[in-house]
């Protein structure tokens, strides 16, 4: 019998597509600001691509995910679909917000990504209210949490936590801790010694994992998920990683150590992935090249629709702003 705990074959190499996804969108964004085709803001989620891949495989299509304004990887990971998407990154009429919301705000709702939120920590309470929702309609969804360890110092992190405890809310809270809240390092900024032994104060089921490995980050997350879906309540989740790029487009990590990023990149967690699968025969290199291939011409397609799509309408600056009155 399978091991429940290792995913098969078709999860993996749906795991790789999905964070091969995530780093073709990454590079061609980059690619597209650099040569002035489009103006955006843009934080790179280069390193970091396991963790959502690794956890959207175990989510069901009417579950949710919650992420912050660094969330690309959250977002392609839980299956927006890529023209709307791109677009919205371009302001574009035709995107997942008619251009209005832009990278920061990134909603897909029909996808299970309700929310993309620009302050930090706050994505947390949101959370809770929609996993509050399921649980009272008993519809079975989980709700996953997305965040840096810059977040778990925020007092809506603590909050929310605690009344997930409490209520036994089906949440995952994850925190992708990639050593830096923006430019400063973890020791700098956080006294505790893990993120993960937050979860003790709060009665919280707590697991640390390797976030760069596909089948260590697949488990923490599929033991979460099924606590959560079976009615045993919340799991903190510190997903260990490393971003490779700045905290935003522009800087240039001068405050991270040039050892300590080699390492890192060494380590670059996606071609480990790759030479993983095919020496452990669960895929060929033409394979893998397939899906390489496909995610490139599906992504530039998405690239092309939205450069060719119209800006909003000057009228849509008064629309979405407030709800519209409705008389008795």
């Amino acid at each position: 019998m399978k091991d429940p705990k290792t995913p098969d074959a078709a999860v993996l190499l749906d795991i790789y597509r999905k964070a091969h996804l995530i780093k073709t969108a990454d590079d061609r964004f980059i690619e597209l600001i650099k040569a002035g085709q489009i103006a955006s803001p843009y934080y790179s989620t280069r390193g970091q691509e396991l963790i959502p891949a690794a956890v959207s495989v175990n989510l069901r299509a009417d579950d949710y995910v919650i992420t912050t304004y660094r969330g690309i990887h959250d977002q392609l990971a839980k299956g927006i679909p890529l023209r709307p998407f791109v677009a919205e990154f371009m302001g574009r009429a035709t995107g997942t917000c008619k251009g209005k919301g832009g990278p920061m705000h990134i909603t897909h709702l029909a996808s299970g990504l309700p929310v993309t939120t620009g302050v930090v920590g706050s994505g947390l309470p949101i959370a809770n209210g929609l996993a509050w929702a399921a649980q009272l309609k008993k519809t079975g969804q989980v709700t996953v949490c997305n965040f840096g360890d810059g977040a778990s110092n925020i007092g809506a992190f603590h909050e929310a936590l605690n009344l997930a405890s409490v209520w036994k809310l089906p949440v995952v809270f994850v925190c992708q801790n990639n050593g830096y809240a923006e430019h400063t390092k973890y020791e700098y900024g956080t006294g505790a010694h893990a993120i993960v032994d937050r979860a003790i104060g709060y009665g919280m089921h707590g697991i640390q994992c390797n976030g760069n490995d596909a089948v260590e980050m697949w488990g923490a997350a599929h033991e979460a998920i099924e606590r959560a879906r079976s009615g045993q309540g919340p799991t903190l989740i510190e997903a260990k990683t490393f971003r490779f790029r700045g905290h935003l487009l522009g800087d240039d990590s001068h405050y991270i150590a040039k050892d300590e990023m080699a390492a890192a990149i060494a380590a670059d967690p996606m071609p480990a992935l790759r030479a993983w699968l095919i020496e452990q025969g669960h895929a060929s290199d033409l394979a893998l090249a397939e899906i390489d291939n496909t995610n490139r011409e599906q992504f530039e397609d998405a690239v092309q629709f939205g450069l060719a799509s119209p800006y909003p309408d000057v009228s849509e600056l008064q629309l979405d702003v407030y709800a519209e009155e409705v008389r008795a």
